[in-house]
């Protein structure tokens, strides 16, 4: 009876029993795809720095690793800490000229309710986009396949394909450098991770990859929107508690 087969070969996206062989003495051998005849994945002998490399690339291989063929699980740690940055973007770009340069102001912000308000609508943001891109992909697969997609592994893909949300890191340390052209360069790139992760995770065309995240991208707008629209506001809420 064979292997189950737990693994995905990064070259043609066929499940795999192994990523390496262990014969005796130690010797360690990469296992050859039975499909493609190459090796099922040829990143575990890479450095990390490499593999890193070929995900900001967009790299299918890169992506197939990552997700089918390691354990990585820091996923929700990443999207709170681009929620962080993101958050506290929106809340210094809102006052403006009142804050202070002094970087040890950045504990002062976590103070302010509308830091928190701003944090609490990146993240109902993100929860929109995720949503709205499974919902397409689950009425997709429902209608046109009969199956089901697996949501867990779809959820992990784009929380981790947002890690380009990361660059937002240098806009909070040289806050007064960044423009309107660089963050939509940083989305651009985001989206772009996320259409290749769904890609990848599916083994689906690049055209309905596109067609999922643009959806997930629409909840995303529509949710903002309706948020900007609703008559109430951080500020309203501040001076009721101080009243």
């Amino acid at each position: 009876m064979g292997k189950e087969a737990t693994f995905r070969c990064v070259e043609c996206n066929e499940k795999a029993s192994e990523l390496h062989r262990d014969y005796s003495n130690g010797i360690l051998k990469i296992a050859i795809c039975e499909s493609c005849q190459k090796p099922v994945d040829k990143y575990i002998e890479y450095d990390p720095v490499i593999i890193l490399i070929d995900a900001i690339l967009c790299k299918a291989q890169a992506f197939r690793h990552i997700l089918f063929n390691t354990s990585l699980n820091i996923h929700w740690k990443l999207c709170v800490f681009c929620l962080l940055c993101e958050a506290y973007l929106r809340w210094s770009a809102l006052h403006g000229s009142e804050q202070s340069s002094d970087p040890a102001d950045i504990i002062r912000y976590t103070k302010e309710w509308e830091f928190y308000g701003k944090f609490g609508l990146a993240a109902l943001e993100l929860t929109a986009f995720c949503s709205g891109a499974l919902l397409f992909l689950s009425l997709w697969r429902s209608c046109l396949q009969g199956g089901r997609v697996e949501f867990n592994l779809l959820l992990r893909g784009l929380l981790l394909s947002c890690y380009g949300k990361v660059l937002l890191v240098p806009a909070v340390i040289w806050e007064h450098d960044y423009s309107p052209l660089c963050l939509g360069l940083i989305k651009l790139f985001v989206l772009t991770s996320n259409s290749q992760a769904v890609r990848v995770i599916l083994n689906c065309s690049r055209r309905l990859s596109l067609v999922a995240v643009c959806f997930g991208l629409l909840s995303e707008t529509l949710t903002a929107q309706a948020c900007r629209k609703l008559p109430w506001s951080i500020q309203d809420f501040q001076d009721m508690w101080t009243s």
